[in-house]
């Protein structure tokens, strides 16, 4: 058979089978100009569950394969209908939704009847609150909701917002930390997802074993900054996403533990080899120590100098 034969009779059958094999995955940015979204809107579609995504094999963080924009696009209502269900408000625009003033919309969003999906901080340091326009819509709409969308707020309730209640903080961490654990099945991950909305001095106290702490970091999820550390904005930040009420720490303490104790399950921590370690031949012939010795050569350190980097002190 001449060369030529084999080029005509093997490209045409083998390159399209190339192609199709060769589909590459997407950068968040690329992705999301692919879908006609900001991406802000992409951000929030992943982490709702609308838009799946992969980790990069090259460790440059999550990218979404070609087979997923290409599912996204075929949806019925493409791109309005995603949209749609990523719109995100605030107060005010939440409470024209739901045809209550901004007051009310906060006392909602305060007791827990409205759970904010977003945040961020203004100029001004001040904490601004997003909502899902489609979660908003759905209470409005429900029967049993009626009677707290005009008249007077229930006694039961009127209680706890005297008391101080605001549970815009805590649900945000709630719907955070299911994101993060929807992102990943590794044990050591789906622990750092929880740790990472305990204080460091609170974790230590669950996980002492600071080689297994130190390993625990390496899966910490990343965190967007809030201006620079220790400054006010970073401190506000921080009041935020880290677990406040005694009984919130409480079962995240109970979660860490079970999920520390599953990641032990499938693997250890590593842990360091001790410089100076006796080799197995130096072991089963202690005289070739003492002649070492014996002639001035010093003895290794056993120190784990350098190795160790603790988040928690």
């Amino acid at each position: 058979m001449s060369g030529n034969t084999i080029t005509q009779s093997v490209l045409p059958t083998t390159a399209p089978a190339a192609a199709a094999a060769v589909r590459p995955s997407l950068a968040p940015s690329r992705a999301a100009r692919e879908l006609g979204l900001k991406r802000g809107e992409f951000d929030l579609a992943v982490r709702l569950g609308c838009i799946r995504t992969l980790p990069d094999e090259g460790g440059g963080g999550r990218r979404v394969a070609r087979a997923e924009i290409d599912r996204v696009r075929s949806e019925t209502g493409f791109p309005e209908a995603l949209r749609e269900r990523v719109k995100a408000v605030g107060t005010a625009e939440g409470a024209a939704l739901m045809g209550v003033s901004a007051a009310r919309f906060t006392r909602f969003a305060r007791l827990g009847l409205i759970a904010p999906v977003k945040w961020y901080l203004n100029r001004y340091r001040a904490v601004v609150w997003l909502y899902l326009a489609e979660e908003l819509r759905q209470f409005a709409a429900s029967e049993d909701n009626a009677p707290l969308l005009s008249g007077r707020t229930p006694e039961g309730l009127r209680g706890q917002l005297d008391a101080g209640v605001d549970l815009r903080a805590r649900n945000w961490r709630g719907r955070h930390v299911g994101f993060l654990l929807r992102q990943t099945e590794d044990p050591w991950a789906r622990a750092a997802a929880v740790a990472s909305l305990l204080d460091p001095v609170q974790v230590a106290e669950i996980i002492e074993d600071p080689y297994e702490r130190a390993y625990l970091d390496r899966f910490h999820p990343e965190q967007r900054a809030h201006g620079a550390p220790e400054s006010p904005a970073a401190h506000v930040a921080a009041r935020i996403t880290t677990a406040q009420d005694p009984d919130e720490i409480s079962w995240l303490g109970s979660d860490l533990a079970n999920a520390i104790e599953e990641a032990r399950q499938d693997r250890p921590a590593p842990r360091p080899t001790p410089r100076g370690a006796e080799t197995p031949r130096a072991s089963q012939e202690p005289g070739l120590i003492e002649e070492r010795q014996s002639v001035g050569e010093p003895e290794r350190s056993r120190g784990l100098f350098g190795w160790l980097r603790r988040r928690s002190p």
